[in-house]
């Protein structure tokens, strides 16, 4: 029963993510391509562009479905990458930005209407 309840729950906080992931790269995609600060990020007085924001924003918290993923195996695609990483390059963060696009689509193509 214990383990169920865990499911459960593991599954709700992907559900979260995934949806969390999506919403922050299609807003991301909106506003173009280009590079993302280094990570971490050091904040400073200078106020980085909306667009810079929403991509970093977005390859975060893929990157935490990512690790999510992982720890849980809940990947409905495979091949998750590698979770971002303080020195993470550009390619880190657009390979799980891609990751929860992939694990997006194969959910609306099996679950439509969820």
């Amino acid at each position: 029963m214990v383990d169920a309840q865990v499911a459960s729950l593991a599954m709700e906080c992907r559900d979260d993510l995934l949806e969390a992931a999506v919403v922050l790269d299609a807003l991301a995609l909106c506003h173009g391509h280009g590079s993302y600060p280094p990570r971490p990020y050091q904040e400073t007085s200078t106020p980085v562009p909306t667009d810079v924001e929403l991509r970093t924003d977005a390859s975060d918290v893929a990157g935490e479905l990512a690790r999510h993923d992982r720890q849980y195996g809940t990947s409905t695609t495979g091949n998750v990458p590698a979770p971002l990483e303080d020195g993470c390059t550009d390619s880190d963060r657009d390979a799980v930005r891609a990751y929860a696009r992939r694990e997006w689509i194969t959910r609306q193509e099996r679950w439509p209407g969820i």
